[in-house]
């Protein structure tokens, strides 16, 4: 039974919030300790004290802001660049020789969080506005800005800018890569859809016009109208197979949130005989290993699928009473299952032929499970020999 599961792909920027989130608080550490360690030179030391009390109370009540884009608002941004522009104007008010020596400002690295955090949240543009600001307050500070001053700023300014820009990017690539899993997922539920259908619709619509042109009369037309819904809904099916789908996803978290039916895998291990041995009978021949042959439930259901897809082909090209052999081989590393037919054979060209014209019978029932599974399909026919399926499932890919 299949269930629905609610799968939540977190942003790829969440790691950079939690970074400044940390470096908030140790650059409040930081600056706290360098004002102990410094105190005896700054000539007004209640401003200093004044200004730290207020910077790590703000940065302490702040934390939850900068812990995700949804909490980092504008006015947030604002009232934090505030502060840190207000410590760099504030330090040679507490200390009268500061625009004398070169010395730290008040909120000393602590203000290239502010920076960092317009960075995350607007890309590189808004880093670029921030880092301006503080390139200016620092000039204005200094009064006569030395070199060093100059290499500071220079230097926060392009950093935040080249962060920005990251992180540009990385939601663009998020966004591309949620845009392809989405279209994959659809892809794969409809070939899951056209195999079904393949497997029972069709089949029944293509015995309907084989069995009425074989009795003639009212039967004929009921077969020669069966043949035309089975050429309508193999278009049908082949037409949706093309078709892509639309991404949904929350731009304001920078997460992407989908829906998708999972089978139920939770079971214990199945052994793949129980699932085959009921197609062996008069006509056809099953042999296997005498142990059993474990597999995930739903990884065993598909390649049970696919013989029976495997065995339909056989009863429809060569005949209801054809004889067939079914061959299942136990590895370490794989699980190998062969269906084998001595009848006409396939001729060169005619699966791609069918493929074209929509019959996607081994492409899709066939082939298409095996690829879901990480396996292979290969399709071995000698004109006049018979056909030999070879159905590969490796271990390690289809526990997933």
């Amino acid at each position: 039974m299949a269930k629905r599961e609610r799968v939540v792909r977190m942003s790829v920027e969440q790691p950079l919030w939690r970074a400044l989130t940390a470096y908030r608080v140790l650059t409040m550490l930081y600056a706290v300790g360098l004002f102990v360690l410094t105190r005896d030179m700054f000539e007004r030391p209640w401003v200093a004290v004044a200004f730290l009390a207020v910077m790590s109370v703000w940065t302490l009540a702040t934390l939850p802001k900068v812990a995700g884009a949804a909490g980092c608002t504008r006015p947030f941004l604002v009232a934090d660049l505030t502060l840190a522009l207000t410590g760099i104007l504030l330090t040679p008010l507490a200390d009268v020789d500061a625009q004398t020596f070169d010395g730290s400002t008040l909120p000393t690295i602590w203000t290239a969080g502010s920076v960092l955090a317009y960075a995350i949240k607007g890309g590189w543009r808004w880093a670029a506005f921030a880092s301006s600001l503080v390139a200016v307050a620092n000039i204005v500070e200094r009064g006569d800005p030395s070199r060093d001053t100059l290499h500071n700023v220079l230097l926060v300014w392009v950093a935040s800018i080249a962060i920005g820009y990251v992180v540009e990017v990385a939601r663009a690539s998020e966004r591309t890569l949620a845009r392809a899993l989405e279209i994959e997922a659809a892809t794969r539920e409809r070939e899951r859809l056209a195999r079904d259908i393949h497997d029972s619709v069709l089949q029944v619509l293509a015995m309907v016009q084989r069995r009425g042109s074989a009795l003639g009369g009212e039967a004929a037309e009921l077969g020669r109208m069966a043949g035309e819904q089975e050429v309508a809904l193999r278009t049908l099916v082949a037409g949706g197979l093309t078709r892509t789908s639309r991404v949904s996803e929350d731009e304001s978290q920078g997460a992407v949130v989908r829906e998708v039916e999972e089978p139920d895998e939770d079971g214990a291990p199945t052994d793949l005989r129980t699932l085959l041995a009921p197609f062996a009978g008069s006509r056809v021949t099953f042999s296997e290993p005498g142990a059993p042959v474990l597999l995930p439930p739903a990884a065993a259901r598909e390649l049970a699928a696919a013989v029976r897809a495997a065995l339909d082909n056989v009863r429809r090209h060569v005949g209801e009473d054809a004889p067939a052999w079914i061959l299942v081989e136990d590895w370490p590393d794989e699980v190998i299952v062969t269906v084998r037919d001595d009848g006409p054979g396939i001729p060169e060209g005619r699966l791609a032929q069918a493929e074209g014209e929509g019959r996607m019978g081994v492409a899709l029932s066939i082939r298409g499970r095996l690829r879901e599974l990480g396996g292979t399909a290969d399709v071995v026919s000698v004109p006049g020999q018979g056909t030999e399926v070879e159905l590969k499932v490796p271990r390690g890919k289809a526990g997933r």
